[in-house]
């Protein structure tokens, strides 16, 4: 059978990346994390309208049932390639050639821990299995990329033995993946440069995030020319996760390199996602948490009130995530901020008003534990003495 071409076989152009997702498979590995099959629809869906390049659909030896699942997700698909995940097995790409999918990812043990701990076996099985297994599939007319499991536990020297064993056997790519999370920025640079200068196939970089770095990680492979990231929507995934699809994408934009992703839909695409994971996002989950252009600090809102410039930067607008700046008043508001937010609820909002419920609101936030609403202002101001309620002595604030 003839091999078809592949649209995200060769990399992309210089200053550009691909995106590829794995949220359907390896952050439906998150431990309690399981997609119905609307669900996985939908986030396909999502991710294909957001610009995701490619997305990783499943595992195909989970059985009939998933492979049903994923014949429907790849149907959703419009601009998206839909990629199957096997490992090392004929058997595996026997049942994905049952998916009806053209792309196919190989996930290669590389590691002495995994190559013999795992497969029970040594490193020239892994080199003559992987070739078969890749000119059988290309034979079969599918486009395949080879993953090398634990590649940040592997000796570069083999890593570069098997990338080539895979570009000879038909490999369109080479994924290094940092299975265990063990990398920091300054290791995974170092990786990617050794590697990307010394095979023939595209890399791509895959992301955990045990000490925190997945995004980091990902972000120093592409600067060391990784054209591919692979990441998960709202870092799902094993153990920590991976490397967040909302956080690489916005930190490359805002470094001038193209993703073709969406920025101002990835507060709906990441929504989605914690709802149908039941994973609800930390308020101060960068780029889409419910808190992160919320300003409460005095001098933070005076300057915002002032210029937005003062406390933004434009590559980190909330407009460009399709959101807006919001400000709130609690136990670290000031008299400007005070002000804004007593005028917002139509009460009095002169500086000797502010000055004087200042104390009031302090008192109030450190049991209430969250910012004062309209109700909370108005309920606050009872307390203060009628001289207060529109105008008063002042007992002192920040601006």
């Amino acid at each position: 059978m003839t091999q078809p071409a592949f649209a995200h076989s060769a990399a992309p152009a210089p200053g550009k990346v691909t995106i590829c997702d794995t949220t359907l498979r390896d952050g439906e590995q998150t431990a309690g994390v399981a997609f119905s099959l609307s669900e996985k629809c939908a986030i396909a869906l999502a991710l294909d309208a957001v610009g995701v390049a490619e997305v990783e659909i499943g595992v195909a030896a989970m059985g009939h049932q998933e492979i049903a699942e994923m014949r429907a997700i790849a149907a959703t698909l419009e601009r998206a390639a839909p990629v199957v995940w096997t490992r090392l097995r004929r058997g595996d790409i026997e049942l994905a050639r049952q998916t009806g999918v053209r792309r196919l990812h190989i996930a290669v043990p590389t590691s002495d821990a995994q190559v013999s701990g795992k497969l029970r076996t040594d490193r020239a099985w892994v080199l003559e299995e992987t070739a078969r297994l890749v000119r059988h599939a290309v034979g079969l007319g599918f486009g395949v990329s080879v993953g090398a499991e634990d590649a940040s536990r592997t000796e570069l020297g083999f890593l570069i033995r098997l990338a080539d064993v895979a570009a000879r056997a038909g490999a369109i790519r080479f994924r290094i993946a940092d299975t265990l999370g063990i990398l920091n920025p300054f290791a995974a640079h170092r990786l990617v440069c050794d590697l990307t200068g010394a095979v023939r196939l595209p890399v791509e970089f895959h992301a955990h995030n045990d000490f925190g770095m997945a995004t980091a990680n990902t972000l120093v492979a592409a600067s060391a020319g990784a054209p591919f990231l692979s990441v998960t929507v709202n870092g799902l995934g094993e153990r920590a996760g991976n490397a967040a699809l909302e956080e690489v994408a916005a930190a490359l934009e805002a470094a001038g390199v193209a993703t073709g992703i969406t920025l101002n839909t990835l507060p709906q695409l990441s929504a989605l996602v914690a709802t149908a994971s039941a994973r609800p996002l930390p308020a101060a989950k960068p780029i889409v948490g419910e808190y992160v252009f919320t300003h409460e600090a005095g001098i933070h809102v005076d300057g915002l009130l002032k210029d937005r410039r003062v406390y933004e930067a434009a590559v980190i607008a909330p407009d460009r995530f399709g959101r807006a700046h919001r400000l709130v008043v609690g136990k670290h508001s000031g008299v400007s901020g005070l002000c804004h937010a007593l005028r917002e609820a139509g009460l009095p909002d002169d500086p000797d008003t502010a000055r004087a419920l200042l104390p009031f609101l302090r008192a109030w936030a450190n049991g209430a534990k969250r910012p004062a609403g309209p109700a909370d202002l108005a309920q606050l101001m009872q307390a203060l003495p009628p001289l207060h309620h529109g105008g008063g002595t002042a007992t002192g604030g920040l601006a």
